[in-house]
């Protein structure tokens, strides 16, 4: 077993990693900039290393002065969590050669998948159904008009590199198509320092759905089930759930049975994710494979009962996993929302400021992982999520409720957040009867970040005015209709009031 464990990353992922050894016996030591001296996953770890100033050229993505810490400081292996370094084939390759283990899979399986036109290449050898496109990236303009004039209008422009949005264009007709090429072209350089594009077959409403993998190093590679990921904004994902309301056990055998040829294609090893669009005719196409661990992998885990984070580590330490793909089957439903220091009321403008308090949710089935406390700092420096809230239950109909009434039950001050559009969200007839596809957030954003009044205003306003009546009934102050009638039992106590105006406004 690794022993220690150095954490390339920061955050709500760095303390789940420390959190995983911790369990596992194995130390950890983190990384941090100036800007997070004080954060919690710094407390958290074992030991800690300085490794530069606030920006994340300076410090997170140093890889070289990251390997130098984990030698220093006698780590045996860097986990990168997401973000940041965890898909650069460079510096996986860097961290072998340094004789550490590198947590995630092999340097080749990240350059061969880390593309998304050699994946889809790989794909495509292996019987593996992608959407009609290229699997070269486009030369020119008059190539990109070549290919469009085949598959027909609209068509998508990618990023060859890299994902989340980046560099992805639709293009619905000709006129459209040369300057959409530039700007992805553009986009694509300053976000992965690759401007290599390539263009698909635009579907229209599709879900986007993945699968997620295991594999060992002794060639057991596994499927853990789907997630359905098709709420998103600007190709983000905001809300994740798993099981997928549109995936039979039949099409979850096959999408996983996919998912699996084309680890094993690629050699894969550890944790890894295959995303697929799903149509409306229940055909499904790769996209891509992320070669790292997910942001939305505890839905996974509560559904499965499988922490994939510590068969991250197992596996690197060379464990055979001991499951059968018979027995991966989910149970009940799990939701995540993604907690970000964003002002959705004002286009999703990040928000900055300082954590001045900060009441979680708690309760059956309620999981917060979160990277922030009282008093910490939120910068511009880095991705604006504050924390993932994940919950569990039996269906989906009271997931949906036990993230609501999570959700009323966070609280954070000193920064706006995305909490009350995930409260309006979880609230929407649409979302609730799982009729989504991946624009249709899109079109509904302008309804759920409508200015209104929070969804517990009228609950603080509520106990607001039990708590001025127990004040007045503690001082003898006779109620406004106590000379008009005398109070009958079930008014004769303090919240016999407020309890009947909670009934009218149908609040528990």
């Amino acid at each position: 077993m690794i022993s220690k464990v150095l954490i390339a990353n920061r955050g709500e992922i760095a303390l789940r990693i420390i959190r995983a050894c911790r369990e596992l016996g194995i130390r950890s030591v983190a990384v941090y900039s100036d800007a997070d001296a004080r954060a919690p996953h710094v407390r958290a770890a074992d030991e800690a290393v300085n490794i530069g100033p606030p920006p994340s050229s300076q410090s997170y993505l140093l890889g070289d002065a990251i390997i130098a810490a984990a030698k220093e400081y006698g780590a045996d292996a860097i986990h990168p969590g997401y973000g940041f370094l965890s898909e650069r084939e460079w510096f996986a390759r860097a961290v072998r050669d340094a004789g550490l283990i590198w947590i995630g899979p092999p340097a080749e399986v990240i350059a061969a998948m880390g593309s998304k036109t050699a994946a889809r290449t790989l794909a495509v050898e292996h019987g593996v159904p992608v959407v009609p496109g290229t699997t070269e990236a486009l030369r020119d303009a008059d190539a990109a008009r070549e290919v469009a004039r085949q598959y027909g209008y609209p068509v998508l422009l990618k990023a060859a590199a890299g994902g989340g949005g980046k560099g992805m264009r639709v293009v619905r007709n000709e006129s459209e198509l040369e300057s959409s090429l530039d700007a992805a072209r553009r986009e694509a350089k300053n976000a992965f320092g690759d401007d290599a594009v390539y263009v698909e077959k635009y579907i229209e409403g599709p879900r986007h759905v993945e699968i997620q993998i295991l594999a060992d190093m002794h060639g057991n590679v596994l499927s853990l089930g789907e997630r359905e990921c098709s709420v998103q904004r600007r190709h983000q994902k905001m809300v994740e759930e798993a099981p997928s309301i549109a995936v039979s056990a039949e099409l979850r055998k096959r999408m996983g049975e996919t998912a699996v040829r084309a680890a094993r294609a690629a050699g894969y090893v550890n944790a890894g994710t295959c995303e697929f669009l799903l149509d409306r005719d229940g055909e499904f196409y790769f996209l891509e494979m992320n070669t790292r661990l997910q942001v939305e992998h505890p839905v996974t885990e509560l559904v499965t009962g499988i922490d994939l984070v510590q068969w991250q580590l197992r596996i690197a330490s060379g464990e055979k996993l001991p499951f059968v793909q018979e027995g991966i089957v989910p149970r009940g439903w799990a939701i995540e929302c993604r907690i970000t220091s964003e002002d959705t009321a004002n286009g999703f403008l990040p928000s900055t400021g300082h954590i001045d308090y900060l009441h979680l949710p708690s309760g059956p089935g309620v999981r917060w992982d979160g990277g922030i406390e009282v008093g910490s700092e939120v910068g511009l420096h880095y991705d604006p999520m504050l924390a993932k809230l994940i919950v569990w239950a039996p269906t989906r109909e009271l997931a949906i409720e036990r993230m609501h009434r999570a959700l009323l039950e966070l609280t954070i001050e000193g920064v706006e957040t995305s909490r009350d559009f995930h409260l309006r969200l979880m609230e929407d007839e649409d979302f609730r009867s799982g009729a989504i596809e991946i624009q249709w957030l899109e079109r509904k954003l302008p309804e759920l970040i409508a200015v209104r009044p929070p969804a517990d205003a009228l609950r603080a306003a509520v106990i607001a005015a039990a708590l001025f009546a127990d004040r007045d009934r503690k001082r003898g102050v006779p109620s406004a209709t106590s000379s008009q009638k005398k109070p009958d039992a079930s008014t004769d106590r303090a919240d016999g009031g407020w309890k009947h105006i909670a009934r009218l406004e149908g609040l528990r």
